[in-house]
């Protein structure tokens, strides 16, 4: 009797459902991911899922952290030789790119890190760099959480998508300053990353100045005159 031969690959493994449940984020939103609709397009048994992943949140999670490993962290490398600046603009802009390629997942993703361990690394190198550079760790957190909310929120949408690109829709009567707005959706890789340069620059000057005041003038005291 002649046996049939196991196939060299398993038919499914953890990398193939994040795969193919990225795919369907980025196509169809969160909302189109169920256990069910990923079992037909692997091809597979439904239960077969559970051998890898518990729930359907779970494989959101690996998909969030799968966007995460996107992410460059070389800039915070202790011989990188970016300072803490140049090195957290440089991060905010790879951050946002990884994001905005997968928009849908992003309010996974805005929940914070969890257990997710592409996720911590984030957090974690991002951290340690402001550290290193002479951040007190309480100042070095609230930059981590300044820089996600900042980040993240850019990546939700798109300012000028939300305009139509209809000349008629904006009667200079109503709104005498949106004579233009039409325009903005035509625009709207330019507009969405200007934006975005625009205020990492702004919040970077405003971390500058705050590094600057970090041990102020006032706060030393002078040594005491003898008589």
């Amino acid at each position: 009797m002649c046996r049939m031969a196991r196939p060299r690959k398993p038919l499914l493994s953890r990398d193939r459902i994040v795969e193919a449940a990225s795919a369907l984020v980025d196509s169809e939103g969160l909302e189109a991911v169920s256990t069910r609709r990923l079992a037909a397009e692997l091809g597979v048994s439904g239960p077969s899922l559970y051998n890898h992943f518990r729930n359907k949140d779970e494989i959101l999670d690996a998909v969030a952290d799968s966007v995460s490993a996107q992410v460059d962290l070389s800039m915070f490398d202790e011989d990188d030789g970016r300072d803490w600046r140049a090195a957290l603009h440089d991060w905010a802009v790879s951050y946002r790119a990884a994001l905005a390629a997968h928009p849908h997942i992003v309010p996974v993703l805005a929940q914070g890190p969890g257990r997710r361990p592409a996720g911590l690394r984030v957090a974690d190198a991002a951290f340690g760099g402001m550290v290193r550079a002479g951040w007190p760790p309480a100042q070095a957190t609230y930059i981590g959480a300044l820089m996600r909310y900042f980040v993240t929120g850019s990546a939700l949408g798109s300012f000028a998508r939300g305009f139509v690109d209809d000349e008629t829709a904006y009667d200079p009567a109503d709104y005498p300053h949106l004579g233009q707005a039409h325009l903005l959706a035509d625009r709207r890789q330019k507009v969405d990353e200007g934006a975005f340069e625009t205020g990492l620059r702004a919040i970077l000057d405003g971390l500058a100045l705050q590094y600057e005041q970090r041990t102020p003038a006032a706060t030393v005291r002078p040594s005491p005159k003898r008589s």
